[in-house]
């Protein structure tokens, strides 16, 4: 791995990522500057927050609380396209944007640069690689040519054509928020 990538996200600094569908914005989440930085070159609206990217459930624990059905569907769809929206864990009071704080997005991608990147650095705060309004990079070179030097780094892992991620809700009964790869009858039949 990149020892710059790792010294450019703990001082705070953007990267781009590869991830199973898209190329990624990418911070650490405890570094408040550094995710109003991904809010700024993103231009996302501050009331959609910033969902998080691991390597499996044990890292994610430190960001999300996990429940039976939450531990039940990781293990059946990580790596993979699925996004679970959980309580948050109680020691994570880091701000990622929006109105709720009690709750975080969390994923494991299916992407072996990426996930080798997650093992090393831990849990990411992620967004997909372009302006909002426009169609996200699935390249590291179409990111650059978004982004050129305004990054602190570009992660390769390869072209990304995946459909988005179906993102689940698991506070209250499950509902699914988002329909993206995987069939909201597949994952609520788990």
């Amino acid at each position: 791995m990149n020892e710059q990538l790792f010294a450019a996200l703990r001082n705070g600094d953007v990267v781009v990522i590869p991830t199973d569908t898209v190329y990624g914005l990418a911070c650490l989440p405890r570094l408040h500057e550094a995710v109003e930085k991904v809010f700024a070159l993103k231009g996302r609206p501050d009331d959609k927050p910033l969902p998080v990217l691991g390597d499996g459930i044990g890292t994610l624990e430190t960001v999300a609380t996990f429940d039976d059905r939450a531990v039940e569907l990781a293990r059946r769809f990580w790596p993979g396209p699925l996004t679970l929206v959980l309580p948050r864990a109680a020691a994570f009071r880091h701000d990622l944007g929006g109105d709720d704080h009690a709750t975080v997005a969390v994923r494991v991608p299916q992407n072996e640069v990426a996930l080798e990147l997650l093992s090393h650095i831990g849990p990411l705060a992620t967004t997909s690689a372009n302006r909002s309004g426009e169609a996200p990079a699935t390249s590291a070179a179409e990111a650059k040519a978004i982004f050129g030097d305004h990054v602190a780094g570009y992660l390769d892992g390869g072209p990304c054509r995946g459909l988005p991620s179906t993102v689940l809700s698991l506070v209250g009964p499950p509902r699914v928020l988002r329909e993206g790869a995987l069939a909201a009858t597949e994952v609520l039949a788990s």
